[in-house]
């Protein structure tokens, strides 16, 4: 088996400390059995709670040879033993950054090796070694279930379901089956288990109505803290005004980037630059709804974070669940706030673009990325070439006939019929307004409306407009040398 190969290889280099990040305890400590019994060597268990115990081959703990609760215990009992032994040490995170005689023990024990070569596997959900002892291990990380696997699960849940319901055949088709596995992707086989079990006892069946909930249900297991986010609410381009040449953009490529298995020159994402307020983060919420995928969005700003290293692995981590939840689209929202360096930053940016840009150039998974941006000239050249991104976008203000079909819009949401409304006219007060500006003269048409107590017209909305400032007029030096900039440098959205 692949886990047993990868691991024992770690352990014929003759490295003394491994570091097993994994939610799943009892799958590691399983496939550890079977490498002990293919290598003749001993192999030991430690935890808070049962302290030290001999491993037998098969799933039953032997008797304990000593409590040993105690870090520092435990190790001065491996540092004086003379028998090579392989042992598993659970619940070892939080005492790596408290006690440094612990570290100086596990350090003695890794110089030790070649004499008594004994291995310490340190797992746990999380766990980073001091940098004195990352020198002497390795990080190992277990397999996740392939197609085949994944749907043998899924045979052996509707299995357990028939049985207990006098051999009853679930409710489902190939073509839901195909995109229940294509969701799975990326997760531990326990994980998968308890997302079919709860698709399939609830109602005996696995139906395409299924697979939202277990999209969410698949994010909220391997949820980031707010790094990540799991858009549930995605938007149509119906709901977006203007942006003709985007959707079309998108139209042509959306067969491409949904079909499975290998496709050359699969779309890899954009980049959309403008205006504040123009539409950017509709428009990357339509692009999920439009191509019928999952939407991530990454807060830019929420990587950072004040220990060193932690920032880099905040993104690391973040594009990993991108990986798993794909296929999906990733919603990088104001991208320049963790790729422009201040001079104060001590290098993390660069480490952040390096590290984007190995992900973007390495990926095998199905990841779209809309990456949006108010200031393109903060951004480095080597993330927005060609190759990176496949278009940049620019979403200007809206012209006369894009305003009209916005304030239709916004009046349809509301219960509205937009032909009771003088739309041309509307446009032509709201001229330098971007889309949030017309939704806000909208909202405040109404609240006029109902303070006078009478329906909203186009009179209140025009009074709306005339006592908005758009952001067109308050900053009008700047939009007006962003829109000359885009204007040879980028695609009209």
């Amino acid at each position: 088996m692949q886990d047993t190969s990868d691991i024992n290889q770690i352990m014929d280099a003759s490295i003394p400390l491994v570091v097993l990040e994994t939610y799943e305890e009892k799958k590691a400590e399983d496939m550890l059995l079977r490498v002990a019994r293919q290598r003749s060597a001993r192999l030991a268990r430690w935890s808070l709670t049962d302290g030290l115990s001999t491993l037998g081959f098969g799933p039953q703990l032997a008797a304990k040879e000593t409590r040993l609760n105690e870090p520092v215990e435990l190790l001065r009992h491996i540092k004086s033993a003379n028998e090579a032994c392989i042992y598993l040490l659970c619940d070892f995170h939080p005492f790596l950054d408290e006690q440094p005689e612990i570290v100086r023990l596990i350090k003695d024990i890794a110089l030790n090796h070649l004499a008594v070569p004994h291995t310490l596997i340190f797992i746990s959900y999380r766990l980073a070694l001091p940098k004195e002892l990352s020198r002497y291990a390795s990080t190992y990380t277990m397999a996740l279930p392939n197609d085949d696997q994944i749907m043998q699960i899924v045979r052996d849940e509707a299995r357990r379901w028939s049985q207990k319901h006098g051999d009853t055949r679930i409710r489902t088709d190939n073509v839901t089956l195909k995109k229940l596995v294509a969701t799975l992707q990326g997760m531990s086989a326990s994980d998968i288990q308890r997302l079919v079990r709860a698709a399939i006892w609830d109602d005996g069946a696995i139906s395409a109505d299924d697979l939202p909930r277990l999209n969410r249900s698949k994010f909220q297991m391997l949820d980031l803290e707010g790094i990540v986010s799991f858009e549930q609410e995605v938007d149509s381009f119906a709901n977006v005004g203007g942006l003709h040449n985007l959707k079309q953009w998108l139209e042509y490529r959306r067969e491409v980037f949904c079909k499975e298995g290998e496709v050359a020159d699969r779309p890899k994402g954009m980049l959309l630059l403008g205006v504040q307020g123009g539409g950017k983060s509709l428009a990357a919420k339509a692009v999920a709804g439009m191509w019928g995928l999952a939407l991530l969005r990454l807060d830019m700003a929420a990587l950072y974070n004040k220990y060193i290293g932690e920032t880099e692995r905040n993104l690391r981590e973040a594009l990993q669940l991108a990986d798993a939840m794909s296929p999906c689209v990733l919603w990088m929202d104001e991208i320049e706030k963790a790729m422009s360096p201040d001079g104060n930053d001590s290098g993390v940016a660069q480490r952040l673009l390096g590290t984007l840009l190995t992900w973007m150039a390495e990926r095998p998974s199905r990841v779209f990325i809309v990456a949006t941006s108010n200031d393109i000239s903060r951004l480095p050249p080597e993330l927005i070439r060609k190759g990176r991104m496949d278009e940049i976008f620019f979403v200007d203000l809206p012209d006369a006939d894009v305003r009209e079909e916005i304030f239709a819009i916004h009046l349809r949401k509301r219960g509205f019929n937009p032909a009771e409304f003088d739309l041309e006219q509307l446009a032509a007060a709201s001229e330098g307004f971007n889309g949030a500006e017309i939704e806000q003269a909208v909202v405040a048409g109404l609240f006029q409306a109902d303070t006078e107590e009478r329906g909203l017209d186009t009179a209140a909305l025009m009074s709306a407009c005339a006592t908005t400032s758009p952001l067109s007029v308050v900053m009008a030096e700047q939009i007006a040398r962003l829109r000359s900039w885009a204007a040879e440098r980028t695609v009209p959205a």
